[in-house]
């Protein structure tokens, strides 16, 4: 049986200890620790000839001494608004493959749309980790500028904090909806409606910051109260109806699957009465019925840029600069010309 040291016992019975592989080496314990450490000072050809004597003998370092040796624990955390996305779904796998080419393992953390939570998961996150991916999304701007010193090594997604000197990935809110108003408005669509996110969600606030730019007064925009779910944007469908709208923005495609259903519902032909737009592209919009229209964000980059900002941060290093990801409009079956008077 393995011991809290890491050593084994050979075929005779004889402990494999750490003193033993430098014994058999003829090296120090300090270096076939330092080897085991990943620590580069140690010259090539005898780093390889203490991990072949290592091998022979059987000999694995203990992952807890290695983390009390070197200070860390081996493992990073994700704190995310909501897991039943499956646009956070796909920034947890990219984040998670990359951040294990290191040797690093992620614990995630769901704060369930909870404000108050938040602030609260993060911070216990952090203290179990040695490094943090955040998205806090609904946390008001002054409360994170709080939080961030003791947060830190901490990368935002889909966040950004000016003079902060944390690094960030983000989505260009503005362009997606640029492109699918332009999308709309080149179909004749001049009275849309926009069902909206939480009023706390820094993201749904650029999206109408962006809505007010794009339509520049050549299309008139109702904004509803909606939410983040499918079962938000079913509940607003009928709401939608009664506004003499000939097209929707959802606030994500969740949103639009919950007004695509209702509508159905409803005997409301989608695209020939009202056309309905989504955003992000998460796996299942094309397979909707009609297929929906989109702002499809490269979500396989968001994990793989926020581990290398994270990684060079907990190696002392510069990270990149932020990264701000173009989403690409992708048409499909939801959306068609403005119905005629």
């Amino acid at each position: 049986m393995g011991r809290r040291d890491g050593s084994r016992r050979s075929g005779a019975g004889v402990p494999v200890t750490i003193g033993l592989v430098a014994a058999t080496a003829g090296v120090s314990r300090a270096t076939v620790s330092r080897v085991f450490n990943g620590n580069p000072s140690v010259a090539p050809e005898l780093a390889e000839r203490v991990r072949a004597t290592a091998a022979e003998l059987g000999y694995a370092p203990s992952p807890v001494a290695r983390s009390l040796a070197l200070g860390r624990t081996g493992v990073i955390a994700m704190l995310v608004p909501d897991l039943g996305n499956p646009t956070f779904q796909g920034v947890l796998n990219g984040l998670t493959r990359a951040a294990s080419d290191q040797g690093y393992r992620l614990l995630v953390a769901d704060s369930q749309e909870d404000l108050d939570e938040e602030a609260v998961l993060a911070v216990e996150a952090r203290r179990r980790c040695d490094g943090l991916v955040l998205c806090a999304p609904r946390m008001p701007t002054e409360r994170l500028r709080e939080l961030a010193p003791k947060l830190r090594p901490l990368v935002l997604v889909n966040r950004e904090l000016p003079d902060a000197d944390v690094p960030s990935v983000t989505i260009d809110f503005e362009v997606g909806i640029r492109d699918l108003v332009a999308h709309l408005r080149g179909l004749g669509h001049r009275r849309i409606a926009y069902l909206a996110g939480p009023d706390t969600s820094m993201s749904n606030q650029i999206r109408v910051r962006a809505l007010q730019v794009a339509v520049a007064g050549t299309v008139e925009v109702v904004e509803l109260a909606c939410g983040v779910s499918f079962a938000d944007g079913h509940a607003a469908a009928d709401h939608v109806i009664d506004h003499d709208v000939t097209a929707v923005i959802a606030y994500n495609d969740l949103v639009a699957f919950g007004a695509l259903s209702r509508l159905h519902e409803l005997g409301v032909r989608v695209p020939a009465q009202i056309s309905i737009v989504g955003f992000d592209d998460i796996p299942f919009a094309r397979y909707t019925t009609p297929a929906l229209t989109t702002a499809s964000v490269p979500i396989g980059d968001v994990g793989p840029g926020a581990w290398s900002r994270l990684w060079a941060l907990m190696n002392d290093g510069a990270p990149e600069a932020d990264l701000r990801l173009r989403p690409r409009l992708e048409v499909r079956g939801s959306t068609g010309p403005a119905p005629t008077a």
